[in-house]
């Protein structure tokens, strides 16, 4: 049995923070209901893959999950969720604060139905402040965190392609909820997580904003290095690209000493990290030069060989077949209705000792479990049949 059986969770979660949140808990165990409108919500067709417009980051969203598709507006609908939410545990919504209270779902609300839940909520700014209320994408947050400014070149600076303050704040969520869970039984109250896009995105650039109070000094952007270690860069092979991160005096010996140039140990350019971060654009050189003459299988196994931290560049064609990430045992092909092919899914990236990994679920069609959430909830046949005939309900799957 996984260690959250007998948690459930509503997640009315979009895109990425609240759903992504909910599949940490369904991936061990918990309960986890997607509650949609009619047809499905909009993060559900972002980038299409399978006949019914679903998306790739639906199906990594919403693995382990059933559906549950209705009219929230409504009276009949704001009754079913009232029933739903005195049977669950955990809420899960990233919206605004007066969406939610719109939608029955802020916290008062919800106590008024079940005294102990906890509401977790992922919004783009918090709750405070003259932004709070507005709303944001992960872009957004990468922007305002500083990342944006020193990424790319003083020319044009680059966001990441990846989410990863949308994720972040998904798994500061899901420590939230576990850490509220862990509260609730020591003293039976619930209580409000309440996380923000941009709260995430800062505290994973703390570090540089304490460089500047502290040092004084404004960095600028500077491609692919570091500045704090070197040679941290991204270099051309014969065939290729790989990345090298090179960090400690033990590490920058090793390396100077496989390419050939043990006199850079002593040098009093590259005497600690932040020497070399300072000079790392001769590093790089001399770094791009060792690379030029080598493919990038044979660049790997001799920066591996001499325990240099190293990896390839891959396409994201190359990832889930690459036969590190093969082994792993982290992707599992699930077959979606009117996918061409099983999608390679990956469940959270951890593993526990004592409790092994179970088969993951594919993420629902929209409605797809509506008539057996609704049954479990205490509806009659008669009236799901009548919900269903009043277009408040959809039976999908």
């Amino acid at each position: 049995m996984l260690p959250l059986h007998g948690i459930r969770v509503l997640d009315f979660g979009r895109y990425i923070a609240g759903p992504y949140c909910a599949a940490l808990l369904a991936d061990y165990g918990a309960d986890v209901i997607r509650i949609e409108r009619i047809g499905g919500n909009e993060d559900r067709f972002t980038v299409p893959v399978a006949d019914d417009g679903s998306g790739g980051s639906f199906l990594q969203m919403n693995r382990n999950k059933r559906s549950l598709a209705l009219v929230l507006g409504t009276e009949t609908g704001c009754a079913i969720v009232r029933r739903l939410v005195a049977q669950a545990d955990i809420v899960v919504a990233n919206m605004p604060a007066d969406a939610l209270a719109k939608a029955g779902l802020d916290l008062g609300s919800l106590r008024a139905v079940k005294p102990d839940i906890i509401l977790v909520t992922a919004s783009a700014f918090g709750e405070d402040g003259p932004m709070a209320g507005r709303v944001g994408f992960d872009a957004v947050g990468q922007a305002m965190s500083g990342a944006v400014h020193l990424t790319g070149t003083a020319e044009q600076p680059f966001r990441a392609q990846v989410n990863y303050v949308d994720f972040g704040t998904a798994l500061h969520c899901a420590f939230g909820a576990m850490v509220a869970l862990r509260e609730r039984d020591q003293t039976g109250k619930g209580q409000q997580v309440s996380g923000s896009l941009l709260g995430t995105a800062v505290s994973l650039t703390n570090a540089l904003g304490i460089d500047h109070a502290l040092n004084g000094i404004e960095r600028q952007p500077i491609g692919n290095r570091s500045y704090g270690s070197g040679p941290t860069d991204v270099f051309r092979t014969r065939d290729g690209w790989i990345v090298t991160q090179v960090v400690s005096n033990a590490i920058f010996a090793r390396w100077a000493t496989l390419i050939g140039a043990p006199e850079l140990i002593t040098d009093p350019r590259y005497t600690d990290d932040m020497a070399r971060g300072d000079n790392g654009e001769a590093l790089s050189a001399r770094m791009a030069r060792w690379c030029e003459g080598r493919t990038t299988e044979a660049a790997i196994a001799e920066l591996g060989a001499a325990r240099i931290p190293a990896g390839p560049v891959l396409a994201p064609s190359e990832v889930l077949t690459h036969p590190q990430i093969v082994a792993s045992g982290l992707i599992e092909p699930m077959h979606y209705p009117g996918t061409p092919a099983p999608a390679p899914v990956i469940g959270a990236p951890i593993r526990l000792s004592g409790t092994p990994r179970e088969p993951m679920l594919r993420a629902p069609q929209a409605g797809e479990h509506s008539a057996a959430i609704l049954t479990e909830a205490g509806f009659s046949a008669d009236e799901i049949a009548a919900m269903v005939s009043a277009g408040v309900v959809h039976l999908g799957g």
